[in-house]
């Protein structure tokens, strides 16, 4: 059996998670600790009662989920005896999950890891006013066919495709009328449904370049090592090892497409036959489900799921 971890983005956010692990693991708790040192604030307080509005901020839920992870993982190596650079073929992670994942790997620190990803979150909420930019998610087009809609609602303005999810899920993002034209483009070009999202700011669109310029300067003052295993990154859908372009990788990832139906696809062209979401929610596995069919996808969040873990790996 050859695994993957993969590592959920924002949108898996829930007030509670990550609670039962950081009482029922001592390695889990001292993840939560570590990441409220670090930013110099109880943001475990927040993530585990409230209010759900403070915390679906972007500034907070990109920290919090990355917490949630690296509890669930020190619970897997504590508990199940999981070694990352030994049991694990790829790490990879939706958007603000790729930090997730090279923590996971090895290559950041948990603290500068909720670090970085708390001056991610304020760039990227700074970077475009609310109300100017927005998002919508376009069901059953594929890549190119929603490709093509976003270059002809554009119109002078940004429109661009920010998320490949897989099984004809795209998400488009840009200034918030020229999303709005997509929408109706996508509807009459066949689209199954296309919908605005509820969301603070149009990520993954050149309008983030500001956000990218932060995260530049941000990442040059930390240390990056090598992971282990190889982190699949967002941009260029493949493994990638080397320090340097997994800054590059970072910062290109802040306004440009997600790439994550090929990541999936390339993860289960090089052998993987197991994916596991490590963290809060179940988004990446439902989408995996449909992109690799014949692997098994699994979500790991929950005291239960590190119990039921354990057996996996003796299969």
């Amino acid at each position: 059996m050859s695994i993957a971890f993969v590592f959920p983005g924002q949108g898996s956010q829930a007030v509670g998670m990550g609670r039962a692990l950081a009482q029922t693991y001592p390695a889990a708790r001292r993840v939560f600790d570590e990441v409220d040192a670090a930013l110099g604030e109880h943001l475990s307080t927040l993530i585990w009662k409230g209010p759900a509005d403070k915390l679906t901020l972007t500034e907070n839920a990109q920290p919090a989920l990355m917490a949630v992870s690296l509890a669930t993982l020190r619970a897997l190596e504590t508990e199940a005896g999981v070694d990352p650079s030994r049991d694990v073929r790829f790490v990879a992670g939706h958007s603000l999950g790729e930090y997730s994942a090279l923590a996971a790997a090895g290559a950041l620190t948990v603290a500068d890891t909720a670090r970085l990803l708390r001056i991610r979150g304020l760039a990227m909420q700074k970077a475009v006013p609310v109300g100017v930019g927005a998002m919508a998610a376009l069901l059953g087009l594929e890549l190119e066919a929603a490709r093509a809609v976003a270059t002809e609602a554009a119109q002078g303005q940004v429109c661009q495709a920010a998320n490949d999810n897989g099984g004809g899920q795209v998400v488009v993002s840009g200034d918030k009328a020229a999303v709005e034209r997509a929408v109706e483009i996508a509807k009459n070009r066949g689209a199954k449904r296309a919908m605005m999202l509820p969301v603070s700011a149009p990520f993954h669109c050149a309008l983030m370049q500001p956000a990218a310029d932060a995260m530049a300067q941000a990442l040059a003052r930390v240390m990056i090592h090598k992971p282990s295993p190889p982190l699949v990154a967002n941009v260029v859908a493949h493994a990638i090892s080397d320090p340097s372009e997994i800054v590059h990788s970072l910062i290109e990832q802040v306004t440009g497409t997600v790439r994550w139906r090929e990541c999936v696809a390339y993860m289960a062209r090089e052998g993987v036959t197991q994916f596991c979401e490590i963290g809060a929610g179940k988004v990446l596995t439902g989408l995996v489900r449909r992109i690799a069919e014949s692997a098994a996808a699994t979500a790991i969040g929950v005291p239960e799921d590190i119990r039921a873990f354990s057996s996996v790996l003796t299969v």
